[in-house]
């Protein structure tokens, strides 16, 4: 097989910066070394270098490091320059490497990909990388850390191992086994196992939904009557006028969103229309889409002036009620919580109570599971196995097919087998030079 380009990249986030990192992987790293920067350095050691190009005129002086395969991200001899940030200096230099032999851009994704082909990184690893480079709140950065770090792919190993080993009790029942039908403590320690791997994977399934929310946010949503103070709330949690503040009613028709960190935890905050009939088609519309965002929300604050009528929310919908304008001096009601945004009386008590609402993020470990495609290859395995506990024939066959069928599952969604697609759409949402 021939070998692959060696492949080079901006490492670092583009634009005017102090340093740059550039980042280049594959078997021509040794005589790109060679030739721009004076000689190979000592492995994982940072030394100064004069960089020069093929006409010897200088490009920067940079610090240069070599991790030699196959102890490197990519499992390929890898070398990182970090030069200074100017946008020339970059471009000087990706340039002269672009034209030694053997050497081409890096395609989006295409260092980590080189990573996982490597077995450097499982599928799950991978994933946690892309969502720590997306990362915006801590508890997103914590929950990702935990997925690169390879919290998932030890369970899923001890899983695998489990299962393995059980199906391997099967086989000899069967092997030495008389009858067909199968008994005995050996089976009996063999559906032990596979109990208790059940257990473990209905746990993880338990934590999908805050693993899915905290990764891609979870959605409050602003809803009550006109004039009940909705966008000045949403201004002063935004620390911004986002939205249009009025005292005519019906100002706002519709959704306003605008992505917040609300004590580490992604909110993505919507403002809706006052909840009121109206003839008029526009604002009925944007109460009917208001209703519609209510009933889908993680989180519903229902929003009443301490001076006017709430309006009634979905019953199923999960509601915090507030009552608000009280530097008005008006009725707050039982089971409300005051606040002004005026004084900002409240403020900060309401911002504990949306953390505490939305599942206790802050004192829960991040979850294992937090695509729907882990969701998916768990549900598989929980199945099946579930299948194989609860079988009254007896028949070793039928047991082991189905904790062959939870082993496969459990190997999809590390990215052993069937993966390709999820592999193509997931490194296209990386950046160059990752």
């Amino acid at each position: 097989m021939p070998a692959l380009p060696t492949i080079v990249a901006l490492s670092s986030a583009p634009g005017r910066a102090g340093v740059a990192v550039v980042r280049i992987s594959g078997s021509q790293v040794r005589f790109a070394l060679k030739t721009i920067a004076g000689g190979v350095p000592s492995p994982r050691r940072a030394v100064l270098r004069r960089l020069r190009d093929h006409a010897n005129e200088d490009i920067d002086q940079a610090l240069v490091l070599f991790f030699p395969a196959p102890a490197s991200f990519t499992g390929e001899d890898v070398a990182e320059f970090q030069i200074h940030g100017a946008r020339a200096v970059i471009a000087r230099l990706l340039e002269v490497l672009c034209t030694l032999p053997g050497i081409r851009l890096a395609e989006p994704g295409e260092f980590t990909r080189r990573a996982f082909e490597a077995g450097k990184l499982d599928l799950a690893a991978v994933e946690g990388l892309a969502d720590l480079i997306d990362s915006e709140t801590e508890w997103q950065r914590r929950q990702a850390l935990r997925q690169m770090e390879g919290a998932l792919g030890r369970s899923v190993s001890q899983w695998r191992r489990s299962l393995i080993e059980a199906s391997a009790l099967l086989a000899a029942e069967l092997d030495f086994s008389d009858e067909g039908d199968v008994s005995g403590p050996v089976l009996e320690q063999a559906m032990a196992a596979v109990a208790s791997v059940l257990r473990d994977l209905r746990i993880a399934l338990g934590g999908f939904r805050m693993g899915e929310r905290v990764r891609e946010g979870f959605v409050v949503v602003l809803a009550g009557p006109p004039n009940a103070g909705k966008s000045s709330l949403l201004n002063a949690l935004a620390r911004r006028d986002v939205a249009i503040v009025s005292p005519t009613a019906g100002t706002t028709r519709d959704a306003i969103e605008v992505r917040l960190d609300l004590g580490g935890l992604p909110v993505l905050l919507i403002d809706t229309a006052g909840l009121r009939d109206s003839d008029e088609p526009i604002e009925a519309e944007g109460v009917r889409r208001a209703r519609a965002l209510a009933d889908k929300a993680d989180l519903v604050i229902s929003l009443r002036a301490v001076d006017s009528e709430a309006d009634r929310i979905h019953e199923d919908a999960a509601i915090l009620a507030l009552a608000t304008k009280t530097d008005l001096g008006g009725l707050v009601r039982p089971g409300e919580l005051p606040i002004s945004v005026l004084t900002g009386a409240g403020i900060e008590t309401l911002l504990t109570t949306i953390a505490t609402r939305l599942g206790g993020a802050g004192t829960s470990e991040p979850a294992l599971l937090t695509r729907e495609r882990h969701r998916a290859a768990v549900t598989q395995a929980v199945t099946a196995l579930d299948r194989a506990l609860t079988a009254s024939h007896g028949q070793v066959e039928l047991l082991a097919e189905d904790l062959r069928l939870a082993v496969v599952a459990l190997e999809r969604l590390m990215g052993r087998i069937d993966v390709e697609d999820v592999l193509d759409q997931l490194f296209a949402g990386f950046c160059i030079g990752k």
